[in-house]
């Protein structure tokens, strides 16, 4: 991880995006995502992604951006990746959730979680949490 320590700067941002994540729009898109949007294929994510008058389609896009937002902080330096990893376990969910579709996601979709995959190339440490939560997702799958 980083040899750097956080900053106050850098608590004040996790605060925000935490505060954040509790609007009301955001707590429902929120829940969907983690709760609800258990897709098994890529199409199952395109019906989503295509569906440009349904809810779930605005769900999908605020919590994917929220979250690709909140990597690139940490990929510019605008906040300290230990503390944002410490902080946040949401993001590496929905990646890992996502993450046995990616490759046919983005032969349409390129950019689908470009910026979270970057986080886990340049931070062992979340790629080793992914790696766990996915194990817990295929034994929450395998559950009638």
């Amino acid at each position: 991880m980083e040899t750097n320590l956080a900053t106050n700067a850098d608590a004040q941002l996790i605060l925000k995006l935490y505060e954040l994540r509790t609007e009301e729009t955001m707590r429902a898109a929120r829940n969907w995502a983690v709760t609800e949007f258990w897709p098994s294929t890529a199409d199952d994510v395109f019906a989503v992604l295509r569906a440009m008058d349904h809810p779930r389609n605005a769900y999908l896009r605020q919590v994917l951006s929220y979250w690709e937002m909140a990597a690139s902080f940490v990929l510019h330096g605008a906040l300290n990746a230990e503390m944002f990893l410490d902080c946040n376990g949401e993001n590496l969910f929905l990646y890992a959730k996502l993450q046995p579709l990616l490759p046919a996601i983005r032969e349409q979709v390129p950019e689908l979680l470009a910026k979270t995959g970057q986080l886990l190339d340049k931070y062992p440490e979340a790629r080793r949490r992914v790696e766990l939560i996915r194990q817990r997702i295929e034994v929450m799958r395998a559950k009638p």
